[in-house]
């Protein structure tokens, strides 16, 4: 089984809420830094204009990896559900 890591540039999905930044579950934004070595992330949510309304650090396990392609046995294997 593969390790799911999240990486500098990935697209993530909130997987919580989080109305103290009025960001909600499912709301999609850039790992634009790594903290903690690895274990929190600079995440940044833009418009569609492109403009960053906020920018917050995320634990893992509130933000998971979105996938623009099939996924593979071996990656279903190893997703998390929440």
């Amino acid at each position: 089984m593969t390790k799911n890591t999240i990486k500098l540039l990935d697209v993530v999905a909130l997987t919580v809420n989080l109305p103290e930044y009025n960001l909600y579950r499912s709301q999609v934004g850039t790992v634009v830094e790594l903290l903690a070595d690895g274990a929190a992330f600079e995440v940044e949510f833009r418009d569609r204009s492109g403009r960053t309304y906020e920018s917050v650090g995320l634990r893992p396990e509130q933000i998971m990896v979105l996938h623009f392609e099939p996924a593979s046995p071996d990656s279903i294997r190893s997703m998390v559900t929440v």
